[in-house]
């Protein structure tokens, strides 16, 4: 978490010394919001990174340790999926909707993402990756 925690503070850093050069150089309000809010999200993240790292042990890539020391398996990855695909399908019908002022389609888009979230969320609890 240490290197985490540093690049956020940059950012907040970065984000704190640049807001007031914009200010002065444009005089832009919504810029200068947008900047100062980028720089408070930036020292949150550290904030929270610096005390979380705290309350757990050090993992190999904060000290200097050997590569063998963070061999293992990773975690579980999602084989190929047909779910994303019709997840996209519904997210285009829903803004279809109104960008052709036609609710039904809107509503159509809505119940098909039902149908295909469901399936992605409950993939691996049936077919050949049943947990």
């Amino acid at each position: 978490m240490k290197a985490e925690k540093w690049v956020f503070g940059f950012i907040f850093v970065f984000f704190l010394v640049v807001t007031p050069i914009y200010w002065f150089m444009s005089g832009e309000i919504a810029g200068t919001f947008v900047l100062g809010f980028s720089a408070l999200l930036g020292g949150m993240i550290a904030t929270y990174l610096g005390l979380t790292a705290r309350s757990f042990d050090p993992r190999p890539e904060d000290r200097d340790a050997e590569v063998v020391e963070a061999a293992g398996p990773v975690g579980f990855f999602a084989p190929q999926s047909m779910w994303p695909f019709w997840c996209a399908i519904t997210v285009a019908l829903i803004f279809l909707g109104p960008a052709l002022h036609q609710a039904w389609i809107t509503l159509v888009g809505v119940g098909f993402g039902i149908w295909a979230l469901s399936g992605w969320v409950l993939q691996f609890y049936r077919g050949d990756y049943k947990h």
